[in-house]
């Protein structure tokens, strides 16, 4: 079978191998496909392999070879998917591949706010501890975890990884899902998410986008949360309505972290960009050397399943 890998830099920018992948058939490996180049690349393609490149129900019709997409991700939003079924094409994903990588993320943020290490490292490098009477001095307030209270909302593989990691920091843990969540561990409580957002010191956001939950933090939302509260989203950017959460962040009410925005790239007039008390990561969070190879392996074994005659991580049909 003819394999095309349409957008694979992201993935493999060099340092992991596509040899398990070329083993499985002839491949042609690009590192980015614009839109106008999907059709005459991927002609007489049984199979494709896309990460964000967008794959539209006008441009599958072009493509009447094609009988498997591998989304190389968990979210399949790039991929026409009732298009594909229409077709016959089978098209699956990548579900937890990286849930570890992702929850060390976010405490990277956490900690990066309460312990303020990039503050004080910067001011010790200009000098300034060189000057001082004392032996140790603070340009900050530096905050323990134990104690605080940790929001999650949603309880996936992320979120209950996330949970964890704040009992381990001895934090009081609140969930939110949609559903109530029985049989728990002790130390981690379910509630609703309007008292989750009233309660917590830290809410880390970790639900899927849809109807419902797209902008879900709002300026009625952001009005229950405490005086000094740190958001951090490391799932879906439009979870948030990011001109409410600018003028949160601008008018002192607390600070927000987060690896995800809207459009990415983002647009130069972004209201994140400019706004105060925010610190910003490019959607790395997933992107760790372990995470990364992990996703390949499954994204190859998907083909190879496929190419066996089952559907593996199917998302269609």
């Amino acid at each position: 079978m003819k394999i095309v890998v349409l957008d694979g830099y992201t993935l493999n920018p060099g340092d992991l191998s596509w040899q398990a992948l070329e083993a499985l058939g002839q491949c042609d490996i690009y590192d980015h496909t614009t839109l106008d180049q999907i059709v005459s690349r991927c002609q007489g393609a049984q199979m494709v392999l896309t990460n964000k490149t967008v794959l539209s129900a006008e441009t599958l019709k072009q493509l009447p070879d094609l009988a498997y997409i591998g989304v190389l991700a968990t979210g399949t939003n790039v991929v026409d998917v009732d298009a594909a079924s229409a077709q016959g094409i089978v098209v699956t994903n990548i579900p937890a591949y990286g849930p570890d990588a992702v929850a060390q993320m976010v405490f990277a943020h956490i900690l990066h706010h309460h312990q303020q290490v990039a503050l004080h490292d910067q001011a010790v490098k200009q000098g300034q501890w060189a000057t001082q009477r004392d032996f140790c001095f603070t340009l900050a307030p530096l905050t323990s975890l134990k104690g605080l209270t940790l929001g999650v909302v949603g309880y996936g593989d992320i979120g209950q990884q996330v949970a964890n990691l704040g009992v381990a920091f001895g934090m009081k843990v609140l969930i939110t899902t949609t559903q109530p969540k029985a049989d728990l561990p002790d130390a981690i409580q379910w509630c609703d998410r309007d008292s989750l957002l009233k309660q917590a010191d830290i809410i880390s956001l970790h639900c899927p986008l849809n109807a419902v939950t797209k902008y879900m933090i709002n300026n009625d939302s952001l009005r229950l949360l405490k005086p000094g509260c740190l958001l951090v989203n490391t799932a879906r950017g439009d979870l948030i309505n990011e001109n409410d959460l600018a003028q949160w962040l601008n008018n002192g009410n607390g600070f927000a972290a987060v690896d995800v925005l809207s459009t990415e790239p983002p647009s130069s007039n972004n209201p994140l960009l400019s706004a105060a008390n925010i610190t910003i990561t490019p959607h790395i969070a997933w992107a760790t050397l372990q995470a990364r190879q992990n996703l390949l392996n499954i994204a190859v074994d998907n083909v190879r399943q496929f190419q066996q005659g089952k559907a593996l991580n199917q998302v269609n049909g």
